[in-house]
């Protein structure tokens, strides 16, 4: 199964937030370079943050319900 990033984040809480977001609607998604970030902030720019991973055939929902999510927050 091939996964792909969705979101990119500085910090793990909105990183589990939304991760948990996705499991509630049964997307399979994980988070990368977690632990690495969160050990050693300074390195989030060359890794990129910490990514929410989903696969890659669950994808289009994912930034489906990502998008509604922050919609609702601007609100």
């Amino acid at each position: 199964m091939k996964f792909v990033a969705v979101k990119e984040f500085d910090d793990y809480i909105s990183a589990h937030i939304l991760m948990g977001r996705l499991k509630e609607e049964n997307i399979i998604c994980h988070l990368k370079d977690e632990n690495t970030i969160t050990t050693a902030p300074f390195l989030s720019p060359i890794f990129g943050g910490i990514k929410l991973m989903v696969p890659e055939a669950q994808a289009e929902r994912a930034f489906e319900i990502l998008n509604n999510w922050e919609k609702e927050r601007v609100s």
